[in-house]
């Protein structure tokens, strides 16, 4: 039997394999954020393919969360109701649907990447202030954030922990936190970009506050029986940064506010970082918290091949490997993974004359 389409269990919930689609903005959401035809179809066909675990792009969790009003949200019943068919198709077709909850920081109220302009979105074209842990822009042209004091620290938390009880409603299975790639959570982690003097800063105790209490509200909000997962980025790739020990120590106390598994990626604090970026480049760093923290592991960067992720997955490097650019380029990668690594294929019914 493949390790890669062995079932994984999280709690009340059982994967039909390994294969995961990792959380890729489309940028196709309304103003309002509600997800669209494109979503249903993007994630749906993706379920069609064959991912065990299909994870939407950063949804935010209030509106000044989204990265660019393109985003999509989950922060009003009516988001909820727009995410159903999205969330049962994915479900009827076998795959786990899941959400990742986000709060863009600093980064929000940006272009996206297609638009002919870059950084922040004015007021006039749909934009709005963001938030961070000071009042310091990522980019000079990105918009001047304001410092979030302790009230607007709880009004985050609680965004998360509405957002994931709104999630159970609206059919997802599983929740995400998103802690990485240098939005809001991941802002107050790394040295790089939170240089509060409260609470909520200085040492690395303060620095991981925010998630942990993110993390614990969230928990407290789905139950029990819902598997919750967190993203970060393992390291800065910057010295003076967050570092792949910091993130050891992170996972664990993550794992005892209740998260299921951490879903490793790197980077995106610095907008100048040497990354060795290659085949597999963040394994690594997913190995090395699974060992030291003793969590399971997601691992996700240029993972290309079926022989690879089976690698990973049989060596015990990650209990879950997460595709983003591959699915995006082949969504029927899983069932191709599965006839070349010699396991049946799951092609639905209507394709079957195919083969």
């Amino acid at each position: 039997m493949s390790a890669l389409f062995t079932p994984l269990t999280l709690r009340g919930v059982t994967l039909p394999n390994r294969v995961a689609l990792a959380p890729m903005c489309q940028y196709s959401a309304g103003p309002d954020g509600l997800p669209t035809d494109w979503h249903r179809v993007h994630l749906g066909s993706r379920a069609v393919g064959g991912a065990g675990l299909i994870i939407t792009e950063a949804t935010a969790v209030v509106p000044e969360g989204r990265i660019s009003p393109q985003d999509t949200g989950l922060w009003s019943d009516a988001h909820a109701e727009a995410w159903r068919p999205i969330t049962a198709f994915i479900t009827a077709q076998g795959s786990v649907p899941a959400v990742q909850l986000a709060h863009a920081g600093f980064k929000a109220s940006t272009y996206r990447p297609w638009a002919e302009r870059r950084g922040g979105v004015p007021d006039a074209e749909g934009g709005w202030s963001p938030v961070g842990p000071g009042a310091e822009p990522f980019l000079p042209d990105y918009r001047t954030p304001t410092a979030l004091d302790e009230a607007g620290i709880a009004g985050v938390v609680e965004a998360f922990a509405t957002a994931a009880r709104r999630a159970l409603d609206a059919g997802f299975a599983a929740v995400e936190i998103h802690a990485a790639h240098g939005y809001l959570l991941h802002e107050f982690l790394s040295p790089l970009t939170n240089h509060r003097t409260d609470g909520y800063g200085g040492d690395r105790a303060g620095r991981m506050r925010l998630t942990l209490e993110v993390a614990r509200a969230v928990r407290a909000a789905v139950g029990e029986a819902v598997p919750v997962l967190t993203r970060i980025s393992a390291t800065d790739w910057v010295d003076g940064g967050w570092t792949v020990e910091d993130s050891v120590v992170l996972a664990g106390e993550l794992a005892a506010a209740g998260v299921d598994l951490v879903d490793t990626s790197s980077g995106g604090a610095a907008a100048r970082a040497s990354i060795p970026v290659g085949p597999g480049y963040q394994v690594p760093l997913a190995a090395r918290i699974r060992r030291d923290a003793g969590v399971p592991t997601g691992a996700v960067g240029l993972i290309v091949e079926p022989e690879q992720a089976e690698q990973i997955v049989a060596a015990g490097e990650a209990d879950l490997v997460l595709l983003g650019r591959e699915l995006l380029r082949d969504p029927y990668w899983p069932h191709r993974a599965a006839a070349k690594l010699t396991q049946p294929p799951t092609w639905p019914h209507q394709y079957t004359r195919a083969f």
